[in-house]
């Protein structure tokens, strides 16, 4: 159901006709003839408008607005999770880790929890690096320092990078020249 404006007239087929009086984020206030006030949340199917009310200013940011300028901010700062395909001829597979001492059993790991343990870290790496980057308090000199301990640890982690079935989703250590 679209944003609805307060003034705008529904009807409700338990309330009878009402007002909208506001227009709050998740749900409306509705004066109906019977029932008087009541909160109905903007997701009920049961109103119908009767009139719009299209000189009423605009108030706030709509529930879909909202959700939007949330999902752009979280995409931002790394705070939702990138979907990255693992290689094909993983899937399905399990990873082995034989001890040396053949008395103790081997342990068997789905590869996919071990995958998105490593694209985990990954993520991890990456706010660490935007953390680092925006932090008021460190000089330029201290930001690179600590970089290169991020970049070498890239580096360490390339061999994960058969998992991946995409090369942008690798792991990249230090380039050299």
């Amino acid at each position: 159901m679209e944003e609805l404006s307060v003034g705008t007239r529904v009807d409700h087929p338990r309330y009878g006709e009402g007002i909208i009086s506001k227009n709050n984020l998740t749900a409306y206030e509705i004066f109906f003839e019977r029932g008087g006030k009541i909160e109905i949340t903007k997701r009920n199917t049961d109103l119908t408008v009767i009139e719009k009310n299209e000189d009423a200013p605009k108030t706030g940011l709509s529930l879909a607005e909202i959700e939007e300028v949330m999902s752009f901010v979280l995409d931002k700062y790394a705070g939702l999770t990138e979907v990255v395909p693992l290689g094909e001829k993983w899937v399905g597979g399990t990873m082995s880790l034989q001890p040396a001492n053949t008395e103790l059993k081997p342990k068997e790991i789905p590869i996919e929890a071990f995958f998105h343990k490593i694209v985990m870290l990954r993520d991890r790496l990456r706010v660490l690096e935007q953390n680092i980057n925006s932090n008021q308090k460190l000089s330029d000199e201290d930001k690179v320092h600590i970089q290169q301990y991020i970049t070498r640890s890239y580096g360490s982690l390339t061999t994960f990078n058969i998992l991946f079935s995409e090369k942008e989703h690798y792991f990249v250590g230090a380039k050299t020249k």
